[in-house]
């Protein structure tokens, strides 16, 4: 078989693509000015004002809620500065409250202190005093032990009882040393 070349032509010979027609060129030019025309009055009447209008309501949107956010941050600003006054006040009442506390128990303090001084003075005193009396009466008892142990001493050494009036003479004269 004889190989033929059965390729399918789309051209008809002798016309060409419709757009690129050099006769009907004129008329697409006109026919593209009309559309063009009619696009731009139904864009211009119809699409452009929709749309000012929609960008318009956009922006009256947006400046109102600028607007009330505005208002909200002031309204939030003047409720942080009325709280830190009052937590600043609250501070201030609670350092008061703890400087009056702090007398008034130091004061408790320096009263119960000086009670308890005076108190122990007190005793100190009477326990001076105690101490003063048995000092005395112990002083008024060494020289008669005195005299009694040096004649018990005399005695155990020599084996002779001293005489007490010369035992005394010596024990005062040691006492007087």
């Amino acid at each position: 078989m004889a190989t033929e070349n059965t390729a399918a032509h789309t051209e008809v010979p002798g016309h060409s693509f419709p757009p690129f027609d050099k006769t009907t060129f004129p008329s697409q030019i006109v026919w593209l000015a009309v559309c063009f025309i009619a696009l731009y009055l139904i864009t211009w009447r119809l699409v452009q004002p929709r749309v000012g209008g929609i960008l318009d309501a956009r922006r009256d949107h947006i400046s109102g809620d600028l607007a009330e956010a505005s208002r909200l941050k002031g309204e939030s600003e003047e409720a942080i500065a009325a709280y830190e006054k009052a937590l600043a006040d609250a501070r201030a009442r609670a350092q008061g409250i703890a400087g009056e506390t702090r007398e008034r128990l130091q004061g408790e303090a320096d009263e119960n202190r000086k009670t308890l001084e005076d108190r122990l003075n007190h005793r100190l005193a009477e326990a001076e005093q105690a101490i003063a009396a048995t000092k005395t009466a112990a002083m008024a008892n060494v020289r008669s032990i005195a005299a009694e142990a040096a004649a018990a001493i005399v005695t155990r050494l020599t084996g002779v009882t001293a005489p007490g009036a010369a035992v005394s003479a010596a024990v005062d004269t040691a006492l007087k040393r």
